[in-house]
């Protein structure tokens, strides 16, 4: 169905030709950017992002016949709003959870990997959130530091 590939795609962003996953999370980066939501939208923002992005990137995983294929970006989308939860929204932040989330995406350290190899659309999304934690959880300390 197109509307999940639409989802999926992040609106056929990844199509790109080269680095969907980076366009991916450049698309959520330049959303926050312009709608900087309040803590509480936010949260409900990443909470509804997850269900709709292990539906749809599942849809369009058994619609391609591929394991976790590379035009679907949701999980990037999704994983760089996670990554500035509780943060301030500002550029520096912003700036740094793009380099450490596309970073702890691409590296995978444990167990992102192994959470990686969930089943469909679950694993599509997992280990991005898991990418998104360990960016938050250095973004909280370097926060912490900082104060």
């Amino acid at each position: 169905m197109i509307l999940f590939r639409f989802i999926s795609t992040v609106c056929f962003i990844g199509y790109s030709p080269v680095a969907p996953g980076t366009f991916g999370t450049l698309a959520a980066f330049i959303f926050m950017y312009f709608i900087r939501p309040q803590a509480d939208l936010h949260l409900i923002l990443f909470l509804l992002l997850i269900p709709v992005g292990i539906v749809s990137s599942e849809h369009e995983e058994k619609f391609s016949g591929k394991k976790d294929p590379r035009h679907v970006v949701i999980d990037e989308f999704a994983g760089y709003i996670a990554s500035l939860l509780f943060l301030p929204l500002s550029p520096k932040y912003m700036v740094a959870a793009f380099i450490l989330f596309r970073i702890f995406d691409i590296v995978k350290p444990p167990p992102i990997r192994r959470i990686e190899r969930l089943k469909s659309g679950l694993g599509i999304m997992a280990d991005d959130v898991m990418a998104a934690l360990y960016t938050n959880a250095v973004l909280q300390v370097w926060r912490f530091l900082s104060i």
